[in-house]
């Protein structure tokens, strides 16, 4: 079988299909691998790393996507990598396809690509395993985000996320009790921060106040959703409805109540986003204002620290690839449950219909 690990080509995305740990289990395990010169580059990889481990190196975009039984990717392909897609062969990355333009879509279908969704396989307990890596990231990386963002300098309120003795902390607001909304309280509560995390599920909202006391938890509600961010200095939009777009739970009209200068991070933006007044943004003009309030919505946050992401998301992928490995994408598939629930389009026709709502989303980049 061959696996093919092409550069990515979306603006400020540093990480890498596969590192090449990841290239030596698979060459030993008797199948070909072909990584696309300086594909790994942006994470830290050599091309003579990735020969050292077993890989052959390739120097065309054409022949690296032509060759690919198994195209190993991070982000959804550009339209044009999507025309490059060999018909019948299997597309694995975060694709997103919730959140996706139609004819990309449709051209996964017209080719007849088996789509895996990294961000949709599923462990025995419900968990998302290979998503989690990056979700642990964007969750610690929204502290460090939104301290920059409340500097004066970045247009923010000249406040300090932890405040001072006699001066305040600032008032945190996370929206989702999740992996991502875990991540983001423990990163604010360590730098000081007032954090209050808001859930419709009871007991994801009980394990927020047995890891972190000091939190404040309230039942997501649209009621209560209101009220809070009205005095938020920072609101985190951390939902996740698997393989479908975000639901819209922060009104444009909420977003007008907010304090000026107040600091939006939709992390949820992959998926669509959950607030109505996010667009997506790049790494290279991460916000805009709307209704007075800074913006955050860069789909690719852990893109930019791209060796812990790759490192990471590979000791979670790993034992997925090596199971197609073994068994090949349809005896896999027909095997582990985790990875037929990853499945979106397969011979020409959508799989789980009901994920992929919201097709006539707009994409964030092409």
């Amino acid at each position: 079988m061959n696996f093919c690990i092409p550069k990515e080509r979306r603006p400020f995305e540093f990480r890498v299909g596969l590192s090449p740990a990841g290239v030596e289990m698979l060459t030993q395990a008797g199948h070909k691998v072909y990584v696309e010169h300086e594909a790994g580059l942006g994470a830290g990889f050599t091309d003579r790393e990735y020969e050292q481990a077993g890989a052959r190196i390739v120097y065309s975009a054409e022949e690296i996507y032509g060759r690919a039984d198994v195209l190993l990717k991070i982000a959804r392909p550009l339209h044009h990598e999507m025309e490059m897609l060999r018909p019948g062969s299997t597309l694995m990355g975060l694709l997103h396809l919730a959140a996706a333009r139609q004819d990309k879509v449709e051209l996964l279908l017209e080719h007849e690509i088996t789509a895996i969704a990294y961000e949709q396989i599923r462990a025995p307990d419900g968990s998302l395993p290979v998503l989690r890596p990056f979700s642990q990231i964007g969750g610690s990386m929204a502290a460090q985000v939104a301290a920059r963002l409340l500097q004066n300098n970045e247009g923010g309120k000249g406040i300090l996320l932890g405040g001072i003795p006699g001066v305040p902390p600032a008032e945190i607001v996370i929206i989702g009790a999740g992996v991502v909304g875990t991540c983001a309280a423990r990163a604010f509560l360590g730098m000081g921060a007032h954090v209050t995390v808001l859930d419709r599920d009871l007991w994801a909202l009980q394990r927020i106040t047995e890891r972190f006391p000091t939190a404040v938890t309230m039942l997501s509600t649209p009621r209560n959703i209101e009220k809070v961010v009205q005095y938020a200095d920072v609101v985190v939009g951390a939902v996740l409805v698997p393989g479908e777009r975000a639901p819209i739970l922060i009104t444009r009209e909420m977003v007008r109540k907010m304090k000026p200068r107040s600091v939006i991070l939709d992390i949820s933006i992959d998926q669509g986003g959950c607030v109505e007044t996010s667009r997506p943004t790049t790494h290279e003009r991460p916000t805009f204002i709307e209704e007075g309030v800074i913006h955050y919505c860069v789909p690719n946050m852990p893109g930019v620290v791209a060796r812990t992401a790759t490192h990471a998301f590979v000791n979670a992928v790993m034992p997925y690839l090596m199971e197609i490995a073994q068994h090949g994408v349809e005896g896999a598939i027909a095997r582990n449950p985790g990875l037929e629930a990853a499945l979106n389009t397969h011979q020409g026709r959508l799989v789980h219909l009901s994920r992929l709502k919201g097709l006539e989303g707009k994409d964030e980049l092409d």
